[in-house]
């Protein structure tokens, strides 16, 4: 059985090329988890979790044995990968690259920045996590450079970032600005003042200006905000805010 995802009209235009931005509806999970929870460190039923991860690469036209995913720490660390990953293997990483046709990469979110990329002329893809820890140490930038090792270039990459949550959402307060422009003093464009008078943070036009700042010169922002839309993704932050838990969504792209 298929699951519903979201597309990049960029991305969708490239030959031979699948991607998905998946959200939380068309699988078997019930509960808090309903229903397209991927996450394998949830407490959701494994069984229900492994068939939700088919339904998504067999959705894509992939065997379910070709999908590899990543132990994502927050971090700015980028593999290359030509195989599948198995659990309890994954690579500890925020990002993958790869050249290897009928390979799905994944990436797993529930309010960060999903970020999938491709080269089609060099055949390189690259998948990426970006919350505001991998945003402040260079994920974005980290990604692109990884798929130039593997033969892209800057200007030929397109990239799209999926759902994540958005600036209305997302309230950091003044503290979190100002450790992060410590860092990041480039991003305090990103930073507004909400309507309570405290500091947000636009975590996806802040990726999409790193992405820019590489030398992409074709970046979409596509999806919608996962906080703002609870039935259509999983929001970590909503279900915080609401006393409850959450699972994560999948985003994914292979050449095929």
């Amino acid at each position: 059985m298929s699951a519903p995802f979201e597309t990049s009209p960029d991305l969708a235009a490239l030959p031979r090329l699948k991607h998905g931005f998946f959200g939380r509806r068309g699988g078997v999970s019930s509960g808090d988890f309903a229903s397209l929870n991927i996450s394998e460190a949830s407490q959701d039923d494994p069984g229900k979790v492994a068939e939700n991860r088919c339904r998504i690469a067999e959705t894509m036209g992939f065997a379910p044995s070709r999908m590899a995913t990543l132990r994502q720490v927050h971090s700015a660390r980028v593999v290359t990968v030509a195989a599948p990953t198995e659990p309890g293997a994954r690579p500890e990483a925020d990002a993958m690259v790869t050249t290897t046709r009928g390979l799905l990469l994944g990436i797993v979110t529930a309010d960060c920045a999903p970020i999938l990329l491709a080269d089609a002329e060099a055949g390189v893809i690259g998948a990426a996590h970006a919350g505001w820890p991998g945003a402040r140490a260079g994920i974005p930038a980290a990604t692109v450079d990884a798929m130039v090792a593997l033969g892209a270039e800057p200007g030929r990459i397109v990239a799209a970032i999926g759902p994540t949550i958005s600036a209305a959402n997302y309230e950091v307060g003044p503290q979190f600005m100002a450790e992060f422009l410590a860092h990041r003093p480039e991003a305090e464009a990103f930073f507004s003042v909400g309507p309570g008078g405290r500091e947000h943070f636009d975590l996806s036009g802040y990726v999409a200006a790193q992405l820019r700042a590489a030398g992409v010169a074709t970046v979409e922002i596509a999806g919608g905000c996962t906080y703002g839309s609870p039935e259509r993704y999983f929001s970590h932050r909503y279900a915080t805010h609401h006393g409850g838990t959450t699972g994560r969504q999948l985003s994914v792209i292979g050449w095929v």
